[in-house]
């Protein structure tokens, strides 16, 4: 059976796409609303959100699914509701992708709960990313990217779960760098995480989110040094300033493309961009690689 993940990464760089809250929030999102329900009532507005990046030439798009676990849609009194949401989010990107000959990775984040304080049990944890990976698999998801992570032992199971339904997995962590360098913050090292991800069966590593992509190439230098999986890069643009306006992010759409080339040379299968990163920053990055 191909591994599209695998099979994507040989032909390196890929471009993946941008963040999703800022462009749903842009499009009417409030914030601090759960934007996966969207999936269901406002479908052509998260529809517009993956074409956009395909329109500026993603590769592999994501879905609007990143919270659409069984323990934080119940929060919102919607855990019956998983299944529906999760295929929902996977059919609009496929939608988008279409047009393209995008892949679909599809999103699933952090339930909430963290294992390592025992707020949920590995078992738990295990069942809830089930659930949900089978319904994107359901869906036509081409595979799962476990993203935004801080706690290792989550991570892993939600990496397990994925590839017990039989979809190839990207594993992406959060870290911060401190006096003891780049930690997770649960206090894992980025060698650790490669480690124990590429145990549970993780077909690509990485990190996304935490950090502006100045930071992420010594992450992504840290992860190629680790181990001989390929590496997922998705910076923030910068990090967030509050202002009167509003959120701001400091780097542009040129300047994240210019950051770009540095995340390839530093070995990275997988470039793309997290908080703060728009269908333009994307675009930008297509060409700098290009060029």
């Amino acid at each position: 059976m191909t591994n599209i993940v695998t099979e994507l990464s040989l032909a390196k760089p890929v471009v993946t796409d941008g963040a999703w809250g800022t462009q749903l929030q842009m499009r009417g999102l409030a914030v601090g609303d759960a934007p996966d329900p969207w999936n269901l009532d406002h479908a052509d507005l998260v529809e517009q959100v993956a074409a956009a990046y395909v329109a500026a030439g993603s590769q592999v798009i994501l879905t609007n699914t990143f919270g659409a676990n069984r323990v934080l849609l119940e929060r919102h009194g919607l855990g019956d509701k998983v299944a529906e949401i999760n295929v929902a989010g996977v059919e609009i990107s496929r939608r988008a992708a279409a047009a393209a000959g995008a892949r679909v990775f599809a999103s699933m984040g952090p339930t909430g709960k963290m294992l390592a304080v025992g707020e949920i049990s590995a078992e738990e944890a295990r069942e809830v990313y089930l659930e949900q990976a089978a319904a994107l698999r359901d869906g036509g998801a081409d595979a799962l990217l476990v993203e935004t992570m801080s706690d290792l032992a989550e991570a892993a199971e939600a990496v397990a779960a994925g590839v017990a339904v039989g979809l190839p997995v990207v594993a992406s962590m959060t870290y911060q760098r401190g006096a003891r360098g780049f930690r997770t913050l649960m206090g894992e090292t980025v060698a650790a995480c490669v480690k124990r991800l590429t145990e549970a069966g993780a077909s690509a590593v990485g990190a996304n989110c935490g950090m502006g992509p100045e930071q992420m190439v010594a992450v992504v230098n840290e992860c190629t040094a680790a181990g001989s999986l390929p590496v997922w890069a998705k910076a923030n643009a910068g990090m967030p300033r509050q202002t009167a306006e509003g959120t701001i992010y400091d780097v542009g759409a040129q300047e994240f493309a210019a950051q770009s080339l540095l995340l390839r040379d530093a070995g990275a299968a997988f470039i793309g961009g997290c908080c703060g990163s728009t269908p333009a920053a994307i675009s930008a990055v297509v060409a700098a690689l290009r060029g």
